[in-house]
């Protein structure tokens, strides 16, 4: 590793994060451990993060609550969650959030750092490519400041956001295979990644919901397409 990324990791089991944070310095990361949100939180503000890791049962303040906290200041960090709960409704939550990943309990060393590797791999790329602007209808589209802009508004996207919009608009007016997709932004095709990305499906038609000659529709079986003028 080039470079010691730092990691905030929120974990109410010490055993579990003494183990995890070890492990990750073991790896070549930097890791600050917290044992519930709240002091998760005060740490975010102070320091520089380069990705999350948290717990969603913990006391004081819940994983929920911490990523919306994040995700207020910070857009852009990518945000992993840990949780014993396997009901499709909480991970969907965490999704609706802002997650950029979902591992449940139990899980191996292995997979939280191949994910979190992936997860890095996908931010440094995008930040490595040189700035890419989209006219998309009326809309301009900044993949590198992830910035969504029409008239006088701008909006921050979430990095999510921003590779899917990214990815309909370099196959604007053609079909984006949803295997794709979900392969080269959240690396598995997974039931709970499917349902992620439909919810990101959702928040970039309402953010794109300005402009009526900008649709994003459903292909029954292959994916979606963006239908927008410019590209005709």
């Amino acid at each position: 590793m080039d470079e010691k990324l730092r990691i905030l990791l929120c974990e109410d089991d010490e055993n579990l994060g003494m183990l995890l944070r070890e492990y990750l310095q073991a790896k070549g990361y930097s890791a600050d451990l917290f044992p519930d949100g709240e002091a998760g939180f005060k740490a975010f503000l102070k320091n520089k993060y380069d990705l999350v890791v948290t717990d969603v049962m913990m006391p004081k303040k819940d994983g929920f609550t911490l990523a919306q906290e994040i995700r207020q200041a910070n857009a852009e960090i990518p945000i992993i969650f840990l949780t014993a709960k396997t009901l499709k409704e909480d991970i969907l939550e965490g999704f609706k959030i802002g997650a950029d990943d979902y591992i449940t309990k139990p899980f191996s060393m292995e997979e939280l750092t191949f994910r979190i590797e992936a997860i890095l791999r996908r931010v440094r790329g995008k930040r490595n490519k040189e700035c890419t602007v989209y006219k998309i209808g009326r809309f301009t589209f900044d993949t590198q400041k992830q910035i969504l802009s029409i008239g006088e508004k701008q909006t921050k996207l979430t990095t999510k956001e921003s590779e899917l919009l990214g990815l309909l608009c370099a196959h604007a007016n053609e079909i984006l295979q949803r295997d794709f997709a979900l392969k080269t932004i959240w690396i598995d095709d997974n039931y709970f990644n499917a349902r992620s990305m439909d919810v990101y499906i959702t928040k970039l038609r309402k953010h794109l919901k300005e402009d009526d000659s900008i649709e994003i529709i459903n292909i029954h079986g292959k994916g979606y397409k963006l239908i927008t003028p410019d590209n005709d």
